[in-house]
């Protein structure tokens, strides 16, 4: 498989972008409230990825082809049964119980990070707040299965057991991948598998675990706009994404900010 092994230089480079990228969602926290449309949310999220950054929203103009065009926003807001690419709209209003996923990636002297995360609008219900912390400790679960010597396979058998166990299914259409100077590159994560199976893992390799759960089914259907994603039977979904770095000794979290909350959810769960 072609993937690129990246330098210690290069690691710190994409741990500039990794926090910048994080930065950007706890800039838009605050205003995840009930009355506030998508539209506003992405404004926000590109105003600080130009002007206070510095920075490029990767995902503004990304991909287009003859089935979709290109992505017209710098963030993807993913609410309720959207399990990926939601685009953000002034008409969709977020309501008190909704959940939503913003995915962000920035591009930093060339260099991406990318991360998205969960918030609840409001007061969400019981099987909707399940779901998300089921997610957010799945993905943390693949988090810690990131070794040199390690497999995919059991990086994604990790993720599997947390959200089976919780009798979640794990979405199979869309995964997780490697990341540098370009978005998306080689290998392919994902978010399911058997121990001891797929790539082994370098040092130096760097690579997004994003898993994908929905409260019903795994299928998916993917919407005439030709990028939003939703579930087919409209339940439920939740995503959380971290971008990792292979270490000598284990794997460290670039789109990570010293003492947020999911820094002291790693912690805890270590």
């Amino acid at each position: 498989m072609d993937y690129t092994i990246k330098r210690p230089e290069e690691i710190a480079a994409m741990r500039v972008a990794g926090r910048l990228a994080a930065e950007v969602l706890q800039v838009v926290a605050p205003h995840v409230k009930p009355g506030v449309s998508t539209a506003e949310l992405d404004r926000i999220c590109h105003e600080h990825i130009v002007k206070v950054q510095n920075a490029v929203p990767a995902n503004i103009g990304y991909g287009g082809d003859r089935s979709r065009p290109p992505f017209p926003c710098a963030v993807c807001t993913s609410v309720n049964n959207v399990i990926c690419h939601g685009i953000p709209s002034a008409s969709k209003i977020l309501r008190d119980g909704d959940i939503v996923n913003i995915d962000v990636t920035v591009i930093k002297d060339g260099w991406h990070g990318d991360t998205s995360r969960m918030y609840y609008v409001g007061t969400p219900s019981v099987l909707a707040r399940r779901l998300v912390e089921t997610c957010r400790e799945a993905m943390f679960a693949g988090i810690r299965a990131v070794r040199p010597g390690a497999t995919l396979g059991d990086v994604g058998h990790a993720i599997q057991q947390v959200a089976e166990a919780a009798r979640f299914s794990v979405v199979r259409d869309y995964c997780g991948h490697g990341i540098g100077r370009v978005y998306h590159e080689p290998p392919q994560v994902m978010h399911y598998g058997r121990p001891g199976q797929g790539l082994v893992l370098r040092e130096g390799m760097s690579f997004t675990i994003e898993p994908m759960l929905n409260a019903g089914r795994p299928d998916t259907r993917l919407l005439p706009d030709g990028w939003t994603v939703v579930t087919r039977d409209k339940s439920l979904s939740a995503q959380w994404e971290h971008t990792v770095a292979v270490t000598a000794d284990g794997v460290e979290v670039l789109t990570m900010l010293p003492g947020d909350d999911n820094a002291a959810f790693l912690a805890r769960a270590a």
